[in-house]
C-alpha cells in the first residue's frame, strides 16, 4: 500500500517542482498575461497566510489542505501559459510546442 501511494505521489511531485520553476520563470516575463501573476501571486499568499480552508492545527487535515490545493492551483496556472510563455521558461529544447529533456 505505501510502496503504490509512493509510486503515485513522487511523479506527481517531481511534476509539481518542474511547474514551480515554470512558473517562476514566466512570471518574469513581459508577455504573460496578468491574471496570471495575480493568480501565482495568491497561491504563494494563500501558502504562507495563516487563514486556511481546514486551520493547520488539526494534524493531519490542516497540511493536507495545504499538499493538494498549492499543486493543482500550479498546475491550473501553468496550464494556462501561453505556449510562448512556457517555451522560454523551459529548458532544453523545445520540440512540438512542448519541453523535453533528452
Amino acid at each position: 500500500m505505501i510502496r503504490r501511494f509512493a509510486s503515485l505521489l513522487l511523479p506527481r511531485f517531481l511534476r509539481f517542482r518542474k511547474e514551480i520553476v515554470v512558473l517562476w520563470r514566466a512570471f518574469w516575463i513581459p508577455t504573460t498575461p496578468l491574471y496570471l501573476k495575480i493568480a501565482a501571486i495568491g497561491a504563494a499568499l494563500y501558502l504562507v497566510w495563516p487563514m486556511d480552508l481546514i486551520p493547520d492545527f488539526i494534524p493531519i487535515l490542516g497540511w493536507l489542505d495545504d499538499i493538494v490545493i498549492i499543486p493543482l492551483i500550479v498546475a491550473w496556472i501553468v496550464s494556462r501559459l501561453p505556449r510562448e510563455d512556457a517555451a522560454h521558461s523551459a529548458k532544453g529544447p523545445v520540440i512540438d510546442g512542448t519541453a523535453r529533456r533528452i
